[in-house]
């Protein structure tokens, strides 16, 4: 399972944004990005829990969950070059369940982000760790 161009059910393409499959739940998936994110040697900065949220504002959202996470050594770099690229740092991963009860890693395409920067291709190598994290987890069995 790779990045698919068929896309979540109920949301329309959006122009920037990756979608790669899991075979886990959302909360397995938040649990192996969490081991890949360390083992990657970035630092998770925190996971919002827009479900949980809205659940305890009463109101009700399928399973999402948002993690932002980075690296100085490798986003650093990329901010002195292009000082608003600090709007789209540290970078994110989306999880979340479509509506026909798949999950999904969604983020920011890294190409995409080099050209809204103007960033050098060795600038942007960092902006590519969500697609690589999510490659990860979605090549691992989902049958635990």
């Amino acid at each position: 399972m790779g990045a698919s161009s068929a896309g979540p059910a109920g949301a329309p393409p959006t122009d920037g944004i990756v979608h790669t499959r899991s075979p886990h739940t959302v909360s397995e998936t938040v649990e192996l990005l969490t081991s890949e994110i360390g083992a990657a040697g970035a630092k998770l900065f925190t996971v919002i829990d827009h479900s949980g949220e809205a659940a305890r504002a009463g109101l009700s959202l399928r399973d999402t969950k948002l993690l932002i996470f980075g690296n100085p050594a490798g986003g650093t770099p990329v901010m002195v070059a292009a000082p608003l690229a600090a709007i789209d740092l540290p970078v994110k991963l989306l999880v979340w369940q479509d509506d026909g009860g798949a999950v999904w890693m969604s983020y920011l395409d890294p190409q995409w982000l080099a050209g809204r920067h103007g960033l050098a291709a060795d600038l942007a190598a960092p902006l590519a760790a969500p697609g690589r994290l999510a490659a990860r987890v979605a090549a691992q069995d989902g049958r635990n």
